[in-house]
């Protein structure tokens, strides 16, 4: 009996070692996963900065990569004492608008699994501040953009995060029945990987802010056109596609966790959409560019933005869509991002990247697209009218949501700057140019360099 008592508490030890093997291996395995995404998602901002600085003129270059600098820089830091907090900070009794617990990391080390959740989550933060830095480009001030970009990343961007990704916010909680709903009773908002929590709250502060500070000195005189052509093409294909590399940290990384074939089969998929989304949205564009609206030429550019509008396009539902309905949304999305983009030149709003085309737009579409495609019955979590489903109302009350609480603090921060004379580069400065008038060196480049002239 007595052998059998011993043996009996021994393999209880093997199975108590066994079992935290296995924790301490799937811990490892999320964490790795989660850093190489983190770190996709982060080296996004290199391509931003090179699609940014390619679309200016040569005598804003500097100008801008400082704008992209202060974003990343500035954006870390709001996340680290505000923004994490109000994103993710659930206390045991959680509001259901925003957190309020973490602030500097505080009860980080009780759980210490939330650094890797910082540090990824933080990457998706200070992309919505560089959203704006585009579409604002060549006539915004620094210091009223960094004020922006301090409000984006520390109050505007992490309660819409909280509302959808925390579990307890107003678009995905659990009620007192064990259910995930919404404030209004419906089902959990699906937007997987941001196409409205990122890329809609930064494609309504870049329209907004396009708007506030007005267009680029001469910008609609017919006769100046083509001196604001953007400096350098290779720039901007460059970073489109270190953008597009980077975005496979952004969708399949938002799995979360990387320990069980489960979630590795999902992160395949998500992958997949991600990929064939942008290469049908693109050759829709850079056809349409060449055949049939102006300037019905092989347009690089727009090929460049039509990739982005397809990955803005499928962020939301890249995990609960097959791949044929990717591309459908990818095609739907490169129509949109065309159609947006006319449509703000000829209203004469001044968006340098078409911010608020590809993110603005296709972020809505990505969210929109959620309510209608995705089948319940293949048991990946959509949830489209076209199968039955009851999604689009979730879907239709979140971008309602986000227009309002983005469109408000936005209009409320950016139209006392502007009068307040801290928000718009004076015409002379326009004129000579960012980069001479405030920066050390005065050009970007250590050759000389004239702008075309017509």
């Amino acid at each position: 009996m007595a052998t059998i008592d011993s043996l009996d508490a021994r393999l209880s030890a093997q199975q108590a070692k066994l079992d935290a093997l296995e924790a301490n291996y799937n811990e490892s395995l999320d964490t790795i996963w989660m850093l190489l995404a983190s770190m996709l998602v982060f080296f996004m901002h290199a391509g931003f900065s090179l699609l940014e600085a390619g679309s200016v003129r040569f005598k804003n270059t500097q100008n801008i990569l400082a704008k992209n600098l202060i974003v990343v820089t500035l954006g870390f830091l709001c996340w680290y004492v505000f923004g994490y907090s109000f994103a993710l900070g659930t206390p045991e009794n959680p509001s259901k608008f925003m957190g309020h617990t973490n602030f500097f990391m505080d009860g980080f080390w009780d759980s210490k699994s939330n650094f890797r959740v910082w540090f990824f989550q933080g990457a998706f933060c200070a992309t919505g501040g560089t959203i704006v830095s585009g579409a604002m480009a060549e006539r915004t001030q620094l210091k009223g953009f960094a004020l922006y970009t301090a409000l984006m990343t520390s109050l505007i961007y992490p309660v819409v995060v909280y509302w959808v990704w925390s579990g307890a916010g107003i678009f995905n909680y659990t009620n007192d029945d064990d259910e995930s709903v919404t404030f209004a009773g419906t089902p959990p908002v699906i937007d997987f990987a941001g196409s409205g929590v990122v890329h809609l709250v930064g494609g309504i502060g870049a329209i907004l802010g396009a708007i506030i500070v007005g267009p680029r000195k001469g910008r609609w005189d017919s006769d100046l056109a083509s001196e604001f052509d953007g400096h350098s093409m290779p720039f901007c294909v460059l970073g489109t596609f270190c953008l597009w590399f980077g975005w496979y940290g952004f969708n399949p990384g938002s799995t979360g966790s990387m320990h069980d074939a489960d979630t590795a089969n999902l992160a395949g998929i998500v992958a997949v959409n991600t990929t064939l989304s942008p290469c049908v949205a693109g050759l829709l564009v850079f056809f349409l560019r060449a055949k049939v609206v102006e300037p019905k030429c092989l347009d690089v550019g727009a090929f460049c933005n039509g990739i982005l509008a397809g990955l803005v396009s499928i962020t939301a539902g890249c995990a609960v869509m097959k791949p044929w309905e990717a591309c459908i949304i990818g095609c739907i999305g490169g129509l949109l991002y065309v159609g947006a983009s006319l449509l703000l030149g000829k209203l004469k709003v001044d968006d340098v990247v078409d911010a608020f085309p590809v993110h603005g737009v296709c972020g809505m579409w990505g969210v929109l697209a959620c309510g209608f495609f995705g089948n319940p019955d293949e048991g990946i979590g959509g949830n489209g009218v076209f199968y039955g489903g009851d999604q689009l109302g979730t879907q239709i009350l979140l971008v309602v949501f986000i227009w309002l609480w983005v469109g408000v603090l936005s209009t409320i921060i950016l139209v006392p700057l502007k009068f307040a004379g801290a928000l718009r580069l004076s015409d002379d400065f326009q004129d000579k140019g960012a980069d001479l008038m405030e920066h050390s060196p005065s050009k970007a480049y250590g050759h000389h360099h004239v702008e075309p002239k017509v």
